[in-house]
């Protein structure tokens, strides 16, 4: 297939792009950049010049591709509610195109959505139109393009993770650096669930090639990792200590991370390793950032 990928140059994009390209698939990237360009084609990839503001040329690469992943995202948290209608906005766009020509489209989400609220692990058959999280904008969109008959599905994201990233880690490390300390809130026993970068990019190549209108996908290797394991683990890497913060502290203490740092985000893979087949075999979360080098 010929696939048009937004986020082409990022953390995830780039190995999604490997994996795209070693399992024979042309891949048309969306780069701001020169320099984005040229890596793309240094890949093999070809390069569409364009931008998440720019709605035209996203419609543009769209319109020559067999298919679409829209893996692109701004992460700039101070802006986070704003960047999630801007996610709306391209979703919508893409849909334009896409509309009645059974072309799959697979949008990003985050594993929030599934959850149903009652402290149990978030489903891909959950979807909770009540969440608070702003990037809910992104799977209505998806909705709205369903019901309008286009072959959407839904890639739901932990935390991604390597040695080098690890989704809401990396700037959680920045805010332990600038404390001189690591945090958790209360006993730290609220999970956030993961996934290994590789395996990630594979479960979006494998749910692309099933092009499975209405389909929602965790891309979740371990269900629910503990807070307080996590900052424990980035204690020992940062050389600083760990400690426990009160609850009504934390907004003083996290910023914008407070919405998250003491929120439960565990969540399952079972009904899509059953879907696609896909079984996680990457390092696990606290073992990649032991591998870490903080310096």
């Amino acid at each position: 297939m010929r696939v048009f990928l937004t986020g082409a140059t990022g953390f995830i994009g780039r190995a999604v792009l490997s994996e795209l390209l070693k399992a024979g698939h042309q891949v048309v990237g969306l780069t701001r950049s020169a320099e984005g360009a040229h890596s793309l084609a240094a890949a093999g990839a070809e390069a569409h010049h364009g931008t998440l503001e720019d709605l035209a040329s996203i419609r543009s690469g769209a319109e020559g591709a067999d298919a679409v992943i829209h893996a692109a995202f701004d992460h700039d948290f101070s802006r986070f509610a704003e960047n999630c209608e801007k996610d709306r906005r391209v979703i919508g766009a893409l849909g334009e195109v896409l509309k009645g020509s059974g072309r799959p489209l697979l949008i990003t989400s985050g594993i929030g959505m599934g959850g149903s609220g009652h402290g149990q692990p978030a489903r891909e058959d959950v979807f909770n139109d009540a969440h608070p999280n702003p990037r809910i904008a992104s799977e209505r969109a998806g909705n709205d393009l369903l019901d309008a008959g286009v072959n959407l599905a839904v890639m739901r994201l932990p935390q991604v993770h390597d040695t080098r990233k690890q989704g809401l880690i990396t700037p959680l490390i920045a805010i332990f650096r600038e404390k001189g300390v690591a945090s958790y809130i209360g006993e730290g026993r609220n999970r956030w669930s993961a996934g290994h970068l590789n395996d990630v990019a594979r479960l979006y190549r494998l749910a692309i090639e099933a092009a499975e209108p209405g389909a929602r996908y965790h891309a979740v290797g371990e269900e629910g990792v503990e807070m307080r394991e996590i900052v424990e683990a980035l204690a020992r890497g940062l050389g600083i200590p760990a400690v426990s913060i009160p609850l009504d502290k934390a907004a003083e203490h996290f910023g914008w991370m407070a919405m998250f740092a003491g929120t439960d985000m565990a969540a399952s893979s079972v009904l899509t390793q059953a879907r696609l087949g896909w079984r996680p075999e990457g390092p696990g979360l606290i073992a990649d950032l032991d591998a870490m080098r903080h310096a």
